[in-house]
């Protein structure tokens, strides 16, 4: 069975502990896209583990786990973060392989990545760690990618300063090449577990364009990265966040405003630790944007949902979601795709009674609060798809399993 992860908001969501959690029952775990700008957060006990490029599932022995091709890596950043992995005390080595079609991130990609969105009129808020130049340069047929680290024509186009960098770790990334087709069809495993990178609002095709990644973050990307068809995919699960998030500029229209919400902002990130894993950055929150959520769940074909840090909300009297755009004095209830709409549109609201108890500890859905149960069954009809877990604390330990995950959906 094949079943995919991905984020159903703008990242961010909480997909690195899920992952981790599915991950201890998959033989197989796919990172099918994006880059060293990803940030996974797990804990282990009295460990937490920040993962960028590598596939969460890593941390259990014997697990093998795939750099997939629509992946653009970063070979310093992969390499220094398997060192930090060692230290750790997780044997790595013969269980990371790259799939030869990903493409290379080179030295002089972020300084250009930096300068580019700084030239922009209006930036879109990159991470600078060059992945916009990777799969531009991809996209142009000029990338490089893992399987030309054998090809002295191909490097002979690369100038001194990337050709020495690539020297320094080519004989190490071709130990660990695979064709992933041909690896997977060979190897037949029982269960694969395909991971997404950031989330389906910024999918280059699907998100808020041009405030978006540079990769593939929705589902259908899963297929492709992995080297595998649509049909052997079973399962699709979209984790979100019981508010919403989002790093970077772009629309957000269900953000708090501190006219309309007072410190509410502020109150929500100190309490869910709402900075960047990678970059550090405070995340701009907002109501949790059903909107936008159900445009998710359509355009992926979601079969269940994963709702992540219900627990932030424990001590409000009270709290509210998005359910509706107005835009131009007219209420919405479809994402539109023009940014212009987007910036435009204000939240319409729908009030839900705080439950008031700290819900951490809980570890069945019967036990949770009626109020909690009345507010995912609401999501659950708004977005026509049921949430099949709800996680109440960052430990793998608080996750309740509303439906047995690897099944035939």
């Amino acid at each position: 069975m094949n079943l995919v992860v991905i984020g159903a908001q703008w990242g961010d969501e909480g997909k690195g502990k899920m992952v981790d959690y599915l991950a201890s029952e998959a033989d197989v775990i796919v990172r099918f896209s994006g880059g060293a700008n990803a940030g996974h957060t797990i804990v282990h006990g009295e460990r937490t583990y920040k993962l960028h490029l590598v596939p969460s599932g890593i941390l259990y022995p014997g697990k093998t786990v795939v750099l997939g091709s629509g992946m653009v890596i970063d070979p310093q950043s992969l390499f220094q973060e398997l060192a930090d992995l060692e230290k750790e005390g997780v044997d790595w080595k013969g269980r990371v392989l790259i799939s030869s079609r990903a493409h290379i991130v080179l030295p002089g990609y972020k300084e250009l990545d930096k300068r580019q969105d700084s030239q922009r009129k209006k930036p879109i808020g990159t991470t600078g760690r060059g992945i916009g130049i990777a799969y531009s340069l991809k996209s142009s047929r000029d990338g490089i990618r893992m399987a030309d680290l054998d090809d002295d024509n191909r490097l002979s186009l690369l100038d001194d300063s990337d050709r020495s960098f690539l020297e320094e770790y080519r004989e190490r990334l071709k130990e660990m090449m695979v064709d992933i087709t041909s690896f997977i069809h060979g190897s037949s495993p029982e269960r694969m577990l395909l991971e997404g990178a950031q989330g389906v609002l910024l999918d280059l095709d699907l998100g808020t364009y041009p405030f978006v990644s540079s990769g593939y973050s929705a589902a259908a990307g899963a297929s492709l990265g992995a080297g595998i068809g649509p049909r052997q995919i079973d399962g699709i699960l979209g984790v979100f966040k019981a508010y919403s998030t989002r790093v970077g500029n772009g629309p957000f229209p269900s953000e708090f405003t501190s006219d309309r919400d007072g410190e509410l902002e502020h109150r929500i990130r100190d309490i869910g630790r709402e900075y960047g894993a990678t970059t550090g950055r405070p995340r701009r929150c907002g109501y949790l944007d059903l909107v936008a959520l159900r445009y998710a769940c359509i355009s992926n074909g979601l079969d269940g949902l994963i709702l992540t840090k219900i627990d932030v909300y424990d001590s409000f009297d009270e709290i509210q979601v998005c359910v509706g755009y107005e835009i131009d004095g007219k209420q919405y209830r479809d994402f539109p795709v023009s940014v212009k709409d987007l910036q435009k549109a204000t939240p319409v609201l729908k009030k839900f009674a705080g439950w008031k108890k700290d819900v951490t500890g809980i570890d069945s859905y019967e036990q949770l609060p009626e109020e909690v149960k009345e507010y995912i069954s609401y999501i659950e009809d708004f977005t026509e798809t049921p949430v099949t877990v709800v996680s109440v604390g960052p430990e793998r330990s608080q996750t309740i399993i509303r439906q047995e995950l690897w099944t035939q959906y």
